[in-house]
């Protein structure tokens, strides 16, 4: 597997090693020994998800303050335009962003490290979104911030794409004003 390193430096895109001839491909997806040495992160995996969207969909910008999430996350159809925020107000790349193109196409990979809010909004007609998690899930302890907070400025590819929210979404909050990590 490949590394690519980000402007945050505590993320970064994989890009796995595909075996391909005119059958289709293989790959891992995801091997623990190799991961820890690839990337020196121990993460502990402990659930799966699977979301499918259509074209315009945007989630997030989502994360969990008492249970933070690292995530795994990639696309196995379709692509997304893919988002990680850093809101660790103790961290020098505080409130900063980064974003890429995460496709069935290009097998990427990106790794969203606890402390991080995530979002993706889905560029093909259908996308399917897979990705692990080293916390379960928490109802009650999922904050949502705007998507568009001026704060973060994020430059989403919203050329002839109208965003579709959900209720979450929609009752997000601004970036200043969102509870973050230590």
């Amino acid at each position: 597997m490949n590394i690519v390193t980000t402007d945050l430096p505590d993320v970064f895109i994989i890009e796995p090693r595909v075996f391909g001839d005119e059958r289709g491909f293989f790959f891992e997806s995801y091997n623990e020994r190799n991961f820890l040495q690839a990337t020196g992160v121990t993460a502990r995996f402990v659930q799966d998800n699977h979301s499918n969207s259509v074209r315009g969909v945007l989630r997030g910008l989502h994360y969990q303050l008492h249970h933070p999430q690292g995530k795994l996350v990639r696309v196995v159809h379709g692509e997304v335009f893919d988002v990680a925020v850093d809101l660790r107000r103790s961290s020098p790349t505080f409130g900063q962003s980064i974003s890429c193109v995460l496709s069935a196409e290009n097998k990427r990979m990106l790794w969203v490290p606890p402390g991080f809010a995530h979002g993706f909004l889905t560029l093909s007609e259908t996308a399917e979104f897979l990705y692990k998690t080293t916390e379960y899930w928490h109802a009650g302890d999922e904050r949502s911030i705007f998507w568009n907070d001026a704060t973060l400025a994020i430059d989403w590819p919203l050329q002839n794409i109208t965003p579709t929210l959900s209720p979450k979404d929609l009752a997000g909050i601004a970036f200043n004003a969102a509870e973050m990590y230590a």
